[in-house]
Order: structure tokens, then C-alpha cells, then sequence
């Protein structure tokens, strides 16, 4: 809008220069320049707010902030408003008029010494005229004149030699006579605009004189005029009204304020952009020292460096965070142990002498009670084996809490899966599928550990379609063992399409379970088993609620 206006008003551009266009204009501009400032106040507020309302980088971002604009903002006043400027317009027109000054000194000086020349052969004007002629021909070529005259006191041409005959020859004018016939040259007063021309007397030939013309350059004539325009128009803008200059401060303004607008916006995208990341990783830093491994750096728009530094951060987090549920998951475990040490100890001293008491009361009643020895008997039998599921969870508990430290050795985990397979196939009428999606087959691991975890899942598969089966006679239940991997990992993932998982979180716990007979240790087993493999353990249902999916990643043979 600043140069539309100015142009306007020098009545260049496009709109009619009349007062209420140049009315209209200057109200868009003051306009522009309270949009302006608004911007730049909304900008400095918004980042004076965001400081004080998370003071981490906010130093940073003011100190990048301010070095930044001064930089940007003083590097355009300096280029769009120079003081040299005035100098600059001055000194233009002084260079073009000095080049046609000495341009004439220059012809001066060549008009004396052809003279000379020519005065020495002007015996030879009458008896060889056309030695002498080449003789002013070679004066012409050695001066680079353009058009050489020898003309008498009327202005006849006696002799000449011209670049374009075409050109009008301009007769001297009497002022000019009598000058010449004062002894020094002169420049012809009416010559033509583009040329200059000098005359002067030929001592040794009577009533002749000595015309020459030098070309000026059309391109320094069409300088002069423009320099000569724009010295005038500056000139006339300086003294003009008070109008005129409260319409070019205005448009001073204008750039200035673009420039502050743009060199803060500037500033403060670039400042936001290098300090952000910092920010954030101050943030998350933060976090994680007061014990908050839940946090994340977020993902933003800065440089690869950045990303690449923002992107190592979480996945340290990451790691930090499962050695942390790693420990803790070792901790539960250690106190679950515990406690199963405990539960067989109490519940397995007073087995053996409850035993030992329904043997004895079988002997010394069992002849005695002769109507009710069926019945007795029947009561002994549901006793004892109640004392056997007791027994057998003892067991249990005593299994968990004696659970040995994995032997690790380099194992194909395609072999072992098919071992846990065949054992289960023995007994199985639902379909299994194994399926593999790589080439890599060796882990690290104990055998006979992990052989009870696949054995153990797929039981639990099993029995879930026994469940379904109840319901629907037609069932028929199908298991995929997917084997791949992934980097360092062999992943297993095991569907069924049984009935689920109501919990997947409570199942991981030990002592939980939902089945009539089950201990609740199960699960637990199995992923203490893959903790101690440094793999990973996940259960959940699938995603259109049929059945489940088991996920395995245990780490490839090193």
C-alpha cells in the first residue's frame, strides 16, 4: 500500500491521482499501520504470557528474540534508508553533466590541433586536393570525430567528411563568426542536441574555417534526463507542502513498521523453534528426576539434530521405565514367593495328621458302624480327597516359591514350540497352526522353563474352547502361532478364538483366577519366566472380542 500510495501521488500508478484517492489510501495505510502494531503487540504479549506462565527457556527465547530483531529490523532501515541517499542524488547529476564537460574539453582540444595539421599542409588545398583531403580524413580518424567541415564566412561547406551525410549541418551563427576571428575556438551555440561542435580559423587559408562534431553517447544523454528528472523530483518532494511530506512519513512508516513486524515475527518463530525442544527436554528431565517415567518429549518441528536428540530421549525413557516395571514386577514376585513359602508351610504340617487320623478312624469304626458303614466310609473318601486337592495346592505354592533362576543357552525356538506342540496334540481335537514369517530361529533361553510357558498357554486356550464347547455343541476351536521377529527380538504371538480374557490386568496376579479349580498362578508363571528372559509379556482380547491374543518377544541368540 506504501507504493501504491506513492506511486499515486507522483502519478505513476494505476489509480487517478485526485485528493480523495489519495484520502482513501492513507486511511488503508493508517489502517495497515494500527493492524501492524496490534500484531506485533499480540506477538510480545503472547510470549510475555507464555513466559511467565512456564518461565523454563523463557530467558532464552527473550535473548534470541532481541538479538534477533535489532539484527533483522536495523539491517533494513540501513538498506532502505541510508543517509547516503541525498549524497547519492547529487552526485549523479554532477557525474553526468562533468562527463559532457569534459567530453566538450576534449573536442576543444582536437579542433586546435587539427588546425595545426591542417595549417601545415594547406599548400597542398590548392595544388593536391586530394592529399589534403586525406590528410583530413587521417586528422578525423586519429581525433575519432565524427563529421569535419571546411566552410567559408557564409557558411558554404568548401570541404567536408561526414559520418551520416543525412544529418543537418547547422550553420554557424554571426556571434559565432566573430568569436572565432577573436583568435579561439567556439561551440557552435544552436548545434544539435546530441552532438558537440566546435569551430575555428584556418590562418593559412583565406576566409575558410575549421567545423568539427563529436556524437555523445545516446545513453548518456538518456541518463542525464533521468538523473536530471529525479534530481528535480527530489528536490521538489523536500520543499513541498506539509501534505506531500505527512504522506511520505506515512509511508516511511509503513516499511519501518513491516520491518519491526517482520523482523520480531521472525525472530520469534526462530527463537520458538531452537528453544522449544530445550524446553521440552527441560520439562521432561524434570519429570523423570522427581520419578514420572509415564512422560514423553512431544514430537515437533525443529531441526533433525533435535528430533534425532528428542527421539533418544523417550526411548531412554522407555527403557528406564521397563527396567523400572521390570524391578518391580521382581519385587511383587519376590513377595509372592513369600508368601506361597508360607501358605505350604502352615497348610502342609497339619495335612499328615488329619491323614493320619481318618486312617485310624476307619480301623477302629469302620466294623463297629454296620447300618451306617456305607455312609461312613463315603464320608472318609470325601475327606481324603479334599486332603488331596489340598495337597496339590500346596504343591503349587511350593513350585512358585522354589522356582529356579533360568539357565540360558542358545535354543531353536522353532524346535521347542513343536516339542510343546506334540505334547499337546496328544490329547487335543482343535485345530493348531504354526506359522512362520522369518528365518531367524535361535534365542536365548531355558528350555525346560520355556516349554511350561507355551505348554501352559495353550492349556489355557484349550480349556477356554472346552467352555465354549459346553455352549455350543458346533464349536470348533483353531490356535495360530505366529513366529517373526523384530531387531533384537523373536516375537511370538499366539490367537484363539475362544471366549477371552475378562481381566487381562488382574490375571497377571498371582492367586487370581476365575476357574472352579485353578490356583491363580498360571499367568504369573509365565510371565516371571519371560521377565527373567528379558522378553516381554502381553495378553488381551482380540479385536472383534473373539478370543484371545498372546504376545512373546524374547530377545534373538547373541
Amino acid at each position: 500500500m506504501g507504493i501504491v500510495t506513492f506511486l499515486t501521488f507522483i502519478n505513476e500508478g494505476f489509480v487517478p491521482l485526485s485528493d480523495q484517492n489519495l484520502q482513501t489510501l492513507l486511511i488503508i495505510d493508517i489502517i495497515l499501520l494500527l493492524t501492524f502494531f496490534t500484531l506485533i503487540f499480540r506477538n510480545f504479549y503472547r510470549f510475555y504470557y507464555t513466559g511467565k506462565k512456564n518461565k523454563k527457556g523463557s530467558q532464552t527465547n527473550l535473548k534470541y528474540i532481541s538479538v534477533f530483531s535489532l539484527f533483522i529490523f536495523n539491517f533494513g532501515i540501513q538498506n532502505y534508508f541510508d543517509k547516503q541517499i541525498t549524497k547519492a542524488v547529487n552526485n549523479s547529476f554532477d557525474v553526468a553533466k562533468n562527463y559532457l564537460e569534459e567530453s566538450k574539453e576534449n573536442v576543444l582540444s582536437d579542433v586546435i590541433l587539427m588546425s595545426v595539421g591542417l595549417n601545415r599542409a594547406s599548400s597542398l588545398y590548392y595544388s593536391n586536393p586530394g592529399r589534403f583531403k586525406n590528410i583530413m580524413k587521417s586528422e578525423k580518424i586519429l581525433r575519432r570525430i565524427d563529421d569535419i567541415y571546411l566552410i567559408d564566412s557564409l557558411g558554404n561547406v568548401l570541404l567536408s567528411d561526414v559520418r551520416d551525410i543525412t544529418e543537418e549541418f547547422v550553420i554557424p551563427t554571426d556571434e559565432d563568426y566573430d568569436q572565432v576571428l577573436e583568435g579561439k575556438p567556439v561551440f557552435i551555440t544552436e548545434n544539435l542536441e546530441n552532438k558537440t561542435t566546435v569551430m575555428t580559423k584556418l590562418s593559412s587559408l583565406v576566409d575558410t574555417y575549421l567545423y568539427i562534431s563529436r556524437n555523445i553517447d545516446p545513453e548518456i544523454l538518456r541518463y542525464l534526463n533521468e538523473t536530471e528528472q529525479a534530481v528535480s523530483f527530489y528536490y521538489s518532494v523536500e520543499n513541498s507542502q506539509t501534505g506531500i511530506k505527512v504522506t511520505f512519513a506515512i509511508i516511511y512508516i509503513i516499511v519501518v513498521t513491516l520491518l519491526l513486524f517482520l523482523s520480531t515475527s521472525i525472530a520469534i518463530s526462530f527463537a520458538s523453534r531452537l528453544t522449544k525442544p530445550i524446553v521440552n527436554l527441560i520439562g521432561a528431565s524434570d519429570a523423570i528426576s522427581k520419578g514420572a517415567l509415564d512422560v514423553k518429549v512431544p514430537e515437533t518441528e525443529t531441526d533433525e539434530e533435535f528430533r534425532q536428540l528428542n527421539h533418544n530421549f523417550n526411548q531412554m525413557i522407555e527403557r528406564l521405565k521397563e527396567q523400572q516395571d521390570k524391578l518391580l514386577i521382581t519385587e511383587r514376585y519376590e513377595a509372592w514367593e513369600s508368601v506361597a513359602r508360607k501358605l505350604a508351610h502352615e497348610i502342609k504340617n497339619p495335612l499328615t495328621p488329619i491323614q493320619l487320623s481318618i486312617d485310624s478312624l476307619r480301623e477302629k469304626y469302620r466294623d463297629k458302624l454296620t447300618n451306617e458303614s456305607k455312609n461312613f466310609e463315603k464320608y472318609l473318601e470325601t475327606i481324603n480327597r479334599q486332603i488331596k486337592d489340598i495337597e496339590k495346592l500346596v504343591n503349587e505354592f511350593s513350585n512358585f516359591a522354589r522356582m529356579p533362576r533360568p539357565i540360558l543357552k542358545k535354543i531353536n525356538i522353532n524346535q521347542l514350540i513343536n516339542k510343546s506342540l506334540d505334547f499337546i496334540k496328544l490329547a487335543s481335537k482343535n485345530s493348531i497352526n504354526l506359522i512362520y514369517k522369518t528365518n531367524n530361529k535361535f534365542i536365548n533361553g531355558d528350555e525346560d522353563q520355556l516349554n511350561r510357558v507355551f505348554i501352559n498357554l495353550i492349556k489355557n486356550s484349550e480349556e477356554s474352547f472346552l467352555e465354549q464347547s459346553q455352549k455350543v455343541p458346533s464349536f470348533k476351536g483353531n490356535i495360530d502361532i505366529e513366529i517373526s521377529d523384530n531387531n533384537d527380538y523373536i516375537i511370538i504371538v499366539i490367537k484363539d478364538n475362544g471366549k477371552g480374557i475378562t481381566d487381562a490386568k488382574k490375571a497377571m496376579t498371582p492367586y487370581f483366577t476365575t476357574k472352579k479349580t485353578g490356583t491363580g498362578l498360571g499367568l504369573p508363571i509365565v510371565t516371571k519366566i519371560i521377565n527373567e528372559h528379558s522378553g516381554k509379556f502381553s495378553i488381551k482380547n482380540n479385536n472383534d472380542n473373539k478370543g484371545t491374543v498372546v504376545t512373546i518377544s524374547l530377545p534373538k541368540y547373541a
